[in-house]
């Protein structure tokens, strides 16, 4: 082995193997799970450029030889963690904006050096120039090794030696004199280039020692498995780690008889090894060309179920969850057969392999590998729970989406990786619209939008931008810019969509994954030439198009309002056009230029729904580019009603009770004096816009109480909530629409939370009486004004009812406390809770009324409850702790309630009581959620009550006592730390 010395500056192009590329790997390990030990060999087939170097990446292990077409090669080997020049001087950091800057630093600079491949191979340089120092540490180095080795009972490799993993096909060097002899006979030919290609093609043997890794592979007790983090792949075999290096792969892994080892392809079979009769080696064909970071390996004592809708995929867990996978895995077969049925080709990875293990043993909850998926099983459940079952199914659908776009095919280059992420998204939304329902997927893709809209405001949100990937090293992908982006590539993409028609855009993406496509990879610029060719959009839209959603940031706001003149029956709108994204000489400097406030540069034509007496009528007239202020003009169709005399009658309180006063309210001469109804601009979403919209508030409770698209329907609750005025007509309508039952139940969970904003002393709390009613009508026995047993069948039911014990604590009095009928309510709800006789779970049932407790604001009249909903906490406490729930739901719920109201009546108690009553949440024999939340909790309660020091003090306390904290509590400490105005 050659000596390590520091990273030479001209290893070769960051990802680009110095000039060589990678035609086919085979990874052949064998694995010991007890010594935390890898050893094998990679045998990798590159073809080279001119220069007789080339380089690879590799880190954490130990290289201890490599031959180049049989013959040993000279190399220089430069672990990145033995690089220590670049360390920042710590001594200068005299406050936190220094230790941000120093911590930035060092984190880019570790970046910028791990994109520099480290392994520099030297293949037609000598033996005999590798000095006699080199030659005395490469011998040591291998005694030192095998003679680990031989302790641990495992055979050293041997360049030649092909017994580590019994039954590899054929010989690498074989097949390389095949190819050569082929190559003769194709110079014979006249074909000459072919000839100097094949010259330049190497096969690089590598045998290697992977000792006790951390990053990338993983050992968990008698459980061993990657992790699908960016260009981590290096960490445990030697490659070129880079998504633009793309090549079919040979995998071979010896395990111990009583494991099994997925991974991914299709197995071609397992057999015994020769040398050691307690092994054997399970060996994998993957023929599609993927990047090596999408290779995984799970290694374990693990159950495989097959799927028995007799579709190619495995599910596959630990012993403990499989009742909870036989489950949830159900529906898994639509989903499949929905891909391949919208995309006419089937599944073209081979086996599908969908792996569960504990949550504490997974890095990240999905970890993505080709034709395989990692997940944490605490995504799984049984059938009495309800509450996980949409998450769980979007979740797979999503990850096996992903197979599809992103790793069968993948981004030509980094900023075309939006387009790939942005397919999956809307390929899992054709799921959700055909087995969730159309309701789930409208309502959800408007949620989408809205928190596009709210979050596009800077260029790291640029779905293609050359700057942002480069200034921001790739991070612009996870986190909440992550979100963000992959919610905005799924609108960019329907907006075409809409565009060229859903048969239209269905064809591109058969074309996309169709078999004999010559690419496995995609373009933008491939993507916008099928839109045109495929899609039929002309390249002016597509020219306008692109550069402005894609290339840029920002969203459009419109501001738009009517005024009805009744002499011409013509409606004036109103319009402002404006932008999310506000460019000024002191802004991110990742944002664009040409995204300023005003901006009026996006292409299409909006249009205008207007709801009139006789019938609703779109008009395309609202452009999305042009002047920042403009009136538009819009015929209405149906003629104004007779004027009527409108006559005192008996009205409506807010709590529905009956007057006489007279309430010939202006807002309903404006209704009875035109013939609109409502308006609604852009119903189709057909635009990702931020539109505010300004009509009469009896325009908007129509729109509430006969429009029956979703979207319209949570509009109207959105603005009637907000209203500054409330009448009893506002209320009533939201009452109304809560109790529709054949309304959506995700927007009547929206009326009840608005129920709980209007209500207030001028209302004389009609919400929070409309909220309680429902609830009782529903729940309790009238006879004894007592709630009934649970009974959850009717599901959207369920979660309405779900959600009011949380709107009830949301209701505050002038005070700003919560009024003591709320309080009451809730008390008595945890109180007489009983769930015999009921099929279902009720853990989240009772979750959702704990944490409304966390939403209550006591104050100084709600003090004399906090003794009876402490008591009540803590029997919740003893009974998940004697009888476990669902996932410690109930447990992190009581947790999480106990903090807030600690921080809350922080005067009164002290938090050190409160700290060691959850200290003990903390110990191993609790599920792991637990711990994760109430180390959580526990740090934020120090940091409330003793400062930041003394909460990053603790923080790193916990990291050091439990490993698998690590990744969790960082995001917890970031967000801490997101609360202060230094950062």
């Amino acid at each position: 082995m050659a000596k390590a010395r520091k990273q030479k500056g001209d290893g070769g192009g960051a990802g680009g193997g110095g000039g060589a590329t990678v035609l086919h790997q085979k990874l052949c390990v064998s694995i010991d799970m007890e010594n935390q030990l890898i050893y094998g060999y990679t045998e990798i087939k590159v073809l080279l450029a001119d220069n007789d170097t080339f380089a690879l990446h590799a880190d954490n292990m130990t290289i201890r030889s490599i031959l180049v077409d049989g013959e040993t090669a000279e190399f220089d080997y430069s672990p990145y963690w033995k690089n220590e020049g670049d360390q920042p001087n710590w001594s200068s950091i005299s406050c936190l904006k220094t230790a941000a800057d120093a911590a930035c630093s060092t984190y880019t600079s570790s970046l910028n050096r791990e994109a520099v491949p480290n392994l520099i191979v030297s293949y037609e340089r000598s033996v005999k120039s590798i000095t006699e120092q080199q030659l005395e540490e490469n011998s040591e180095k291998h005694e030192e090794n095998s003679g680990r080795l031989e302790e641990h009972g495992l055979k050293p490799v041997q360049a030649s030696d092909d017994q580590i993993v019994n039954g590899c096909n054929g010989s690498a060097m074989e097949e390389q004199k095949e190819k050569e002899n082929g190559n003769e006979k194709g110079k014979e030919n006249g074909i000459e280039t072919e000839t100097e290609k094949v010259k330049n093609i190497k096969l690089v043997h590598i045998d290697y020692i992977l000792e006790k890794a951390e990053t990338s592979i993983h050992f968990v007790g008698n459980v061993l498995h990657s992790s699908s983090q960016i260009r981590r792949a290096h960490c445990w075999f030697p490659c070129i780690d880079s998504t633009t290096q793309r090549c079919p792969f040979d995998l071979e892994f010896t395990v111990s008889m009583d494991l099994i080892a997925v991974s991914n392809g299709d197995l071609l079979y397992q057999v015994l090894s020769k040398e050691d009769p307690t092994k054997k080696t399970y060996v994998y064909k993957l023929n599609t060309p993927v990047s090596a970071h999408w290779i995984s390996l799970v290694v374990g004592p693990l159950e495989v179920l097959p799927d028995g809708n007799d579709i190619s995929v495995s599910h596959i867990c630990l012993s403990p969850a499989l009742s909870k996978l036989r489950n949830t895995i159900t529906f898994f077969h639509d989903a499949y057969s929905c891909y391949e049925d919208y995309l006419s080709t089937t599944f073209p990875l081979g086996l599908y392999k969908q792996i569960f293990l504990p949550p504490e043993m997974t890095v990240l909850p999905i970890s993505l590998g080709a034709s395989t998926c990692i997940f944490s099983s605490d995504i799984l459940h049984d059938e009495k729970v309800i509450d996980q079952i949409i998450g769980t199914r979007i979740k797979l659908a999503y990850a096996l989406a992903k197979q599809w776009f992103g790793i069968y095919t993948s981004a030509e280059e980094a900023n075309d990786e939006w387009l790939l992420d942005g397919l999956a998204g809307f390929l899992t939304e054709i799921f959700i619209k055909r087995f969730l329902g159309n309701n789930e997927a409208r309502y959800r893709r408007f949620k989408a939008n809205s928190t596009v809209c709210e979050s596009d405001v800077s260029g790291a949100t640029a779905l293609s931008s050359p700057a942002a990937s480069s200034d921001l090293y790739g991070t612009q992908t996870i986190g909440s810019y992550g979100k963000v982006r992959s919610l905005k590539a799924v609108a960019v993409l329907q907006m075409l969509e809409k565009q060229m028609g859903p048969d239209s855009f269905r064809k591109i993406l058969q074309v996309i994954v169709a078999p004999n496509r010559a690419s496995r990879t995609l373009s933008t610029k491939e993507f916008r030439h099928l839109a045109n060719k495929v899609g039929n959009l002309e390249r002016p839209f597509l020219k306008e198009f692109f550069p402005r959603w894609v290339e840029s940031c920002g969203c459009p706001v419109m501001r738009l309002g009517i005024s009805y003149s009744k002499k011409r029956n013509m409606i004036e709108l109103a319009v402002s056009r404006g932008c999310t994204a506000k460019a000024t000489p002191d802004s991110d400097s990742h944002t664009n230029g040409d995204t300023r406030e005003g901006d009026a540069g996006w292409p299409g034509m909006m249009s205008v729904r207007v709801h009139e007496t006789d019938g609703a009528y779109d008009h395309p007239v609202l452009p999305m580019a042009g002047e920042a202020l403009q009136v538009i003009e819009i015929q209405c169709h149906s003629k104004v009603a007779a004027k009527r005399v409108w006559k005192s009658k008996k009205s409506t309180k807010f709590d529905g009770s009956d007057d006489n006063i007279d309430v010939s309210t202006q807002e309903n001469r404006t209704s009875i004096e035109s013939p609109l109804q409502w308006i609604r601009v852009d119903p189709e979403m057909e635009y990702l816009a931020e539109i505010h919209f300004h009509q009469p508030v009896q325009m908007w409770i129509n729109q509430l109480e006969k429009d029956k698209d979703v979207i319209s329907q949570s509009q109207a609750i959105s603005v009637l909530e907000k209203l500054p005025q409330l009448s009893s007509a506002v209320i009533n309508a939201l009452n109304n629409f809560l109790n529709d039952t054949k309304a959506f139940w995700r927007v009547r969970v929206e009326a009840a939370y608005a129920l709980a904003v209007t209500a207030s002393e001028a209302t004389d709390f009609a919400g929070l009486l409309h909220l309680v009613k429902f609830y009782k009508s529903h729940r309790f026995d009238a006879d004894i004004g007592m709630p009934r047993p649970n009974d959850f069948h009717d599901i959207p039911e369920y979660f309405v009812l779900e959600a009011i014990p949380h709107a009830v604590a949301l209701v505050r009095s002038s005070d700003k406390n919560s009024p003591k009928g709320a309080i009451e309510f809730i008390l008595q709800l945890l109180k007489y809770n009983d769930n015999n006789g009921n099929i279902y779970s009720d853990v989240y049932w009772l979750s959702a009324m704990v944490q409304a407790i966390g939403e209550l604001e006591l104050g100084q009249q709600g003090m004399g409850f906090l003794s009876s909903l402490l008591k009540r906490i803590d029997r919740l406490l003893q009974f998940d702790n004697f009888m476990p729930g669902y996932n410690g739901v109930l447990t992190v719920s009581c947790i999480r309630t106990l903090a807030r109201i600690a921080r809350k009546v922080s005067s009164s108690i002290c938090l050190d009581r409160i700290s060691e009553l959850i200290a003990p949440f903390r110990n191993m024999d609790k599920p792991w959620k637990v711990r994760i939340e109430a180390s959580k909790v526990l740090i934020d309660l120090e940091l409330h009550h003793k400062g930041l020091d003394a909460a990053l003090l603790l923080f790193l306390k916990y990291v050091d006592e439990e490993k698998s904290l690590r990744g969790w509590l960082a995001g917890v400490l970031f967000s801490f730390f997101a609360c202060f105005d230094f950062f």
